[in-house]
């Protein structure tokens, strides 16, 4: 599995890279706020959302602490996607959220 730090991801929008990243906590988690750029899909919706995600693309996924997004990478590599998990998750955070 391939691994980020937090720091490393917020380098990179810092850089204007467009990243692809998924968040995988659940709607209520959310609201006390995201990484501006993520895309909300609760980790137990991963596997249906499959379909509208592009195996071309890589994705960072991102949870509180890095567990579920560690869950959500294995299980998306399991299926061919180019995923990196988000260590710490957005405890470990301390860019912009919104």
């Amino acid at each position: 599995m391939k691994r980020m730090t937090a720091n490393e991801v917020e380098q990179k929008l810092k850089n204007g890279e467009q990243l692809n990243i998924i968040d995988v906590r659940e709607v209520a988690e959310i609201s006390t706020g995201k990484i501006p750029t993520a895309v909300s899909i609760p980790l137990g919706l991963v596997e249906f959302k499959m379909p509208d995600l592009d195996k071309k693309q890589k994705y960072i996924i991102v949870c509180r602490s890095g567990g579920r997004s560690a869950q959500a990478t294995l299980f998306l590599e399991s299926y061919g996607f180019d995923v990196t998990n988000m260590d710490g998750g957005m405890i470990a955070w301390e860019g912009e959220v919104e």
